[in-house]
């Protein structure tokens, strides 16, 4: 894997403790940049994730947020300026995942899931432009398969991320020419291998027969494409790049 592409650059990667966050602050690590996660409740986890992305050799740290909360996300941002000095690339990445019928959908679980899912990624985005701006950096907000192909059990969830991608694609328009902005959207990811023998594996073997590519996501699949916005032509903006293995093709 190359290891110099974000050379003397620094990130912010959101809900970087765990899961996904976590894979593409360590990718992001590995390609040489300074990194910073932010989490809510994960703090041994994030611990972690700090000390695995400082034996790359590079800075890290990780910073209690709640990207719901203006006044969190401010205090994360300045945090963020005040150790590394600059800005290069935002991932919007923490997010919440939930079911149920629609019709019985309270609007608590409404809410919850648009608190972080949206307006999460708009307040960060919002209080880093000026640093990104001042560098020519780039956005790269974490969407979903279910914000491009219906899923009846989790209704609230896909019109989010639904929402995430339109906003993609405005503040694309909104910040250029200084900022690229581009959304990555996972269809069904594995975070662990699953059991062949026991566990919840009989939904995961089923996607993976429906998949073109006979095989269901990881966590690197997912922090590759993000690499490749973080490092590719900043002409390609407002794009939203499904990384499904054809999922979305059914």
């Amino acid at each position: 894997m190359p290891t110099e592409l974000l050379h003397g650059k620094s990130v912010l990667v959101t809900g970087g403790a765990k899961r996904i966050g976590r894979e593409i602050a360590l990718c992001l690590g590995q390609a040489g940049a300074d990194v910073a996660i932010t989490y809510r409740t994960s703090h041994s986890e994030a611990a972690l994730t700090v000390r695995e992305i400082e034996a790359l050799g590079r800075r890290a740290m990780a910073i209690e947020c709640d990207v719901r909360s203006e006044a969190s996300v401010r205090q994360a941002v300045a945090t963020v300026d005040a150790r590394y000095g600059r800005l290069d690339l935002l991932v919007n990445n923490a997010a919440v995942f939930d079911s149920g019928a629609l019709e019985q959908v309270s609007l608590a679980q409404w809410d919850m899931v648009f608190e972080t899912n949206t307006r999460g990624p708009f307040l960060v985005a919002r209080e880093a432009l000026r640093h990104l701006r001042a560098v020519r950096g780039r956005i790269v907000n974490i969407g979903s398969l279910g914000g491009i192909r219906a899923w009846a059990g989790h209704a609230h969830y896909c019109a989010s991320k639904a929402a995430l991608h339109m906003l993609t694609q405005t503040m694309a328009k909104a910040f250029a020419p200084e900022v690229s902005v581009n959304c990555v959207a996972p269809g069904w990811i594995e975070i662990e291998p699953f059991d062949a023998d026991k566990g919840p594996d009989g939904d995961a073997r089923r996607i993976a027969a429906r998949t073109p590519m006979r095989r269901n996501g990881t966590a690197e699949d997912v922090a590759q494409a993000v690499l490749f916005f973080a490092t590719g032509p900043s002409f390609v903006t407002g794009q939203i790049l499904a990384v499904d293995g054809g999922l979305g093709l059914n």
